[in-house]
């Protein structure tokens, strides 16, 4: 059956607009090596460069397989007007294999060219702090540092605590880590927002079940260049770091906060040995915030209701909830839920990940073809 002539047209010319797309992306990978070895000096730059090289890769990697059977297919077709019989059937078979790898690597093309969240690829800084409930919510907080932990182990992530505020009976009131890996910010981006757990705390003689809440920020890790924050807008204190408790006092002044005076934004770290240590967290910390609030702002003015099919992500939203009696985990942008509560809290996240990661990229293609 053939396509209809004003099919036809249309195919066409989305292919000419993706190939358009793609040599531009292939000149610009091609340009980026040249920029490196010309900033060969430049350390953060050259760093730069090269994360956006690595984002291309896979693109120009497909577009220059697309030119092979592009190539190949050109060859066969004109072996088709061969006097040979028998090379006639050998190029019409040629074609008949070729077609369907063409059709793939074009939907692989399409797909990677749709807009995407710039830090995907990024590693994260996850915050996680005690809400409402007291005690209670301290403890369920470090469960959820414990589940994301967890779920980093069976990511193969390498993870790190850069500051912590313990309760002193196996909580936190607040714990920032970082999850280095590809892809972290893509997998865990969906987990920023309010957490809620309902079951029977263990000092609870009634056995009443309260409800408590722990909030989770998922933030990318950004670099110099991206955010440039000037001496001349952070004030710095040093302060003795301390133990659970107030135990472990160390004699020097080795603890370190932060001030952003344009924005007010604290951030403190005192877990490393030195205080030049703890400022290099804290401005890590920081950056990655500030990055935070600029993705924000930019999303919010391009595509302010793309994002409300999975949730804003926003710290004030309620995404999940913990129901221990009914050893079910619920999510509430999707209405998904789990009744393996246990699996969950040691890890077990995929099964909400990957559903929200498909309904975005539904939203995605919605978005683009409109």
């Amino acid at each position: 059956m053939k396509m209809p002539c004003s099919l036809l047209r249309g195919y066409l010319l989305w292919v000419k607009t993706m190939l358009d797309k793609l040599a531009g992306i292939a000149e610009r990978f091609e340009a980026i090596d040249i920029e490196i070895a010309a900033a060969a000096e430049d350390h953060v730059k050259v760093a730069g460069l090269a994360r956006e090289r690595s984002d291309l890769e896979p693109i120009v990697t497909a577009y220059r397989n697309y030119l092979s059977l592009v190539e190949q297919l050109e060859e066969a077709n004109a072996l088709r007007g061969s006097d040979d019989q028998e090379m006639r059937d050998l190029a019409d078979a040629e074609i008949e294999q070729l077609k369907p790898n063409m059709k793939s690597l074009e939907a692989s093309l399409k797909d990677m060219l749709l807009p995407r969240d710039p830090r995907d690829n990024r590693n994260v800084i996850v915050e996680i702090r005690a809400g409402t409930g007291g005690d209670e919510a301290g403890l369920f907080a470090a469960d959820l540092f414990r589940m994301y932990s967890r779920y980093a182990d069976r990511m193969h992530w390498k993870s790190k605590i850069l500051s912590q505020n313990d309760t002193g009976i196996g909580g936190f009131k607040e714990i920032v880590f970082e999850l280095r890996g590809k892809g972290a910010y893509s997998r865990l981006k969906y987990e920023s927002g309010v957490h809620r757990v309902q079951r029977v705390p263990q000092t609870e003689s009634q056995g009443r079940i309260h409800t408590s809440t722990a909030t989770v920020a998922v933030l990318a890790e950004a670099d110099e260049i991206e955010i440039n924050i000037p001496d001349r807008d952070i004030k710095m204190d040093a302060y003795r770091s301390a133990g659970a408790g107030g135990q472990s006092v160390q004699k020097n002044s080795t603890a370190v906060r932060l001030t952003h005076l344009p924005t007010g934004i604290v951030v403190q770290c005192q877990d490393e040995r030195s205080q030049l240590q703890n400022r290099m967290r804290a401005l890590s910390i920081l950056r990655a915030r500030l990055y935070d609030i600029a993705i924000q702002e930019k999303q919010a003015a391009e595509d302010a209701d793309r994002r409300a099919q999975v949730g804003s992500g926003k710290r004030s939203e309620k995404i999940r909830t913990y129901n221990f009696p009914q050893s079910r985990v619920t999510d509430h942008r999707i209405e998904l839920s789990s009744h393996n509560l246990p699996a969950v809290l040691d890890g077990e996240l995929d099964m909400f990940i990957d559903e929200l990661a498909t309904r975005e990229e539904a939203e995605r293609l919605r978005a683009n073809t409109q």
